[in-house]
């Protein structure tokens, strides 16, 4: 057990994994036997109070603070990934010792070496900061620039690093002087421009200094620091970044990566500081001091896998304009749409006449209610995913997966996709492909499908027959209108299909599944359903997709995606209409699509499909995942149950199949 007096301590979620041991507030003498430390908050007055508790229970006293690696975001309810933990001081008190100095004296093995530097990769790689909520500037930078970066009043780690309000001065001074050639970027703290916090410039003097560019504007670091010739900073966390990206780094005050001889230092080294190979400070800082917690399963995990997750919500909030207008969604959509759009600001109007007075650098809509002639403006179209939740849609089941299309929309043959495109011209590597297989097979195995209902049992009939299920669709949808075009697909329709089947085999036991958003009662029946019977051997109501696609030999579709989740099942299919999975070689096409004039491999088309071209949202973060992630919260979503239908949403069943008699 590990104590505490801080309340705000507590409310870390990720602590007990973090730590490795229940942590509880003190309230009695009687936990003193059983506690083995406790902790407090970094140098603040506030952990006074747990220093005092230690040293009355002789027990060792723990100083936490934030890891260099900590959230997407700002703020104590913004999850964080890393915390260190000093048992000796805290590593911005150059005054005394601490336990990330003891770790930098360590002698590396070359796996360890290697390691540093293959994290330093990644770090770069995947542009990551402290904190990554912010984009990069996307303006043109001066050539050449030296980076000098501001911190605001107060930070206790100018002061705990030997340092003060003249360190600045001293390090613009120098700045300008050592870099004649060069403009000096001044990044200050946002909250600085906005007056909200002080500095440490005056900045109306410095709007006087001709090489002098202030920029306040809320950026993330990481490409200021790519293209600078050199970062100087007073103790900002900037100068370790600047040396995990290669960059001399200058420093006016004693940061924690100061004294080592990897930067140029104004003040002189505590003789507890020796000159180390730069691994060794990474591989302190990063991987022996800090502990991490991987935000989608609350475990401890490596640093690695922090930068990896951390990589992927810098990649995807970077993806779309930084405004964006929504039009038309309902309330219950919008806050998904913000999920989906994180990193971007979402404004949303009631329709297009409301978005004129829109100053959003791209309009967000779902599906083809707007047509691609009706704007201007770059159009970003929603809609429902392939692997998507455990319950359907039109029962406001929340999706796992939307794809975002910015060039038109995967149902739609009329045009080109974005998926289509990568389609086209994506060079599917070797770990890709393999990663695509080992999807694929677990999508199989498991059973999954795209909205995973379904319960009632069903036998494949004995004898011989080659069985072949149809699957019906919304007959009103716009992936039968767009994905089999009038005058280019002469079967449309469900019971078209299910005769045309019949005809064309008239010795195959022949199934035909109805939508389950139409068995639910969610959207109309075509009266021509009611005889599908008459052209069938077997209409099959409650069973699940994935049971039947595993025992069945073929699948014929319009543009369901039966289809595609039939062929990474390994079976026929025969496509009628054409659904973004036709055209590519893998299907029997009775209208084959034009553009589409590569042969792919299965695993290829599932790595577009189901890796490259939808977006995933966690379940338990809320934040960008992989399929991989997605997939493993599905199942788990399955086994819990959770996809019964809350009393309300049963009443509107009632109430829309008895309006829609």
């Amino acid at each position: 057990m590990i104590l505490t007096t801080s309340r705000g301590i507590l409310r870390i979620t990720a602590l007990p994994a973090l730590l490795g041991d229940q942590v509880l507030l003190h309230r009695r003498w009687g936990q003193a036997a059983s506690a083995r430390a406790v902790v407090g908050w970094g140098l603040k007055p506030t952990a006074a109070s747990a220093r005092a508790l230690a040293q009355r229970l002789d027990v060792p006293y723990w100083s936490l603070e934030d890891g260099f690696l900590r959230s997407v975001g700002v703020g104590q309810q913004e999850f964080s990934l890393s915390l260190v933990v000093d048992d000796v001081g805290i590593y911005y008190d150059a005054s005394r010792p601490s336990r990330l100095e003891s770790l930098v004296l360590q002698t590396l093995t070359p796996a360890a070496q290697q390691r540093a530097q293959a994290l330093a990769a990644a770090w770069c790689r995947a542009g990551v900061s402290k904190y990554n909520y912010a984009r990069d500037w996307g303006q043109p930078l001066p050539q050449p620039y030296v980076l000098v970066a501001d911190q605001t009043w107060g930070d206790a780690s100018i002061r705990y690093g030997g340092a003060d309000a003249s360190s600045f001065q001293r390090m613009l001074q120098a700045a300008l002087d050592e870099n004649p050639h060069a403009t000096v970027l001044l990044k200050v703290h946002p909250e600085v421009m906005l007056g909200r916090k002080r500095g440490h410039f005056d900045l109306a003097a410095l709007a006087q200094q001709p090489r002098v560019q202030v920029l306040g504007q809320d950026v993330h670091p990481s490409r200021l620091i790519a293209g600078a010739e050199a970062v100087y900073t007073v103790t900002s966390q900037m100068g370790f970044e600047g040396l995990l990206w290669g960059k001399r780094v200058r420093t006016f005050g004693l940061p924690f990566y100061a004294g080592w001889g990897l930067t140029e230092d104004d003040l002189p080294a505590p003789s507890r500081r020796r000159p180390v190979p730069l691994e060794n400070l990474i591989h302190a800082a990063l991987v022996d001091y800090t502990r991490y917690v991987d935000p989608e399963t609350g475990q401890p995990c490596l640093p690695e896998r922090a930068i990896e997750w951390m990589g992927l919500q810098r990649q995807m909030r970077a993806r779309f304009p930084a405004q964006l207008t929504a039009v038309g969604f309902s309330r219950w959509k919008k806050p998904i749409v913000r999920d989906f759009c994180q990193g971007s600001e979402v404004h949303f109007v009631p329709d297009m006449a409301a978005t004129q007075a829109s100053s959003a650098q791209a309009l967000v809509v779902w599906g083809l209610k707007l047509q691609p002639a009706a704007e201007k403006r770059p159009v970003l179209r929603l809609e429902d995913a392939f692997l998507r939740s455990v319950g359907l849609g039109a029962d406001l089941v929340r999706p796992l997966s939307w794809v975002m299309d910015d060039t038109g929309i995967y149902y739609d043959a009329t045009r080109p996709s974005a998926l289509e495109q990568l389609l086209q011209s994506s060079d599917f590597d070797a770990a890709l492909l393999a990663r695509a297989a080992a999807l694929r097979q677990r999508i199989a195995a498991a059973g999954l499908t795209k909205y995973n209902v379904g319960s009632g049992g069903w036998q494949r009939p004995a004898g011989d027959k080659r069985v072949i299920l149809v699957p019906g669709q919304v007959q009103s949808d716009a992936s039968i209108q767009w994905g089999a075009p009038e005058g280019v697909c002469p079967v449309r329709r469900n019971m078209d299909l299910l005769r045309a089947v019949r005809q064309a085999h008239p010795e195959a036991w022949v199934v035909y599944k109805p939508h389950p958003d139409v068995l639910a009662g969610l959207r109309t029946q075509h009266p021509d359903e009611a005889h599908a019977a008459q052209w069938c051997d077997e209409v099959v109501l409650q069973a699940s997709m994935g049971e039947m696609l595993a025992v069945v030999d073929e699948v014929h579709v319009l543009t369901s995606l039966a289809g595609f989740e039939a062929l990474l099942r390994g079976k026929r299919v025969v496509c009628y209409g054409q659904p973004f999975y036709a055209g590519w070689g893998l299907t029997q096409d009775l209208v084959p699509p034009a553009r589409r004039t590569r042969r792919l491999s299965l695993d290829a088309l599932v790595a577009g499909t189901l890796i490259l071209y939808p977006t995933y949202i966690s379940r338990t973060t809320g934040r960008f995942t992989t399929p991989e992630r997605a997939l493993d919260e599905l199942l788990a979503w399955r086994a819990s149950g959770a996809s019964t239908l809350p009393w309300w949403r049963k009443a509107l069943r009632v109430v829309l199949r008895w309006y829609k008699r």
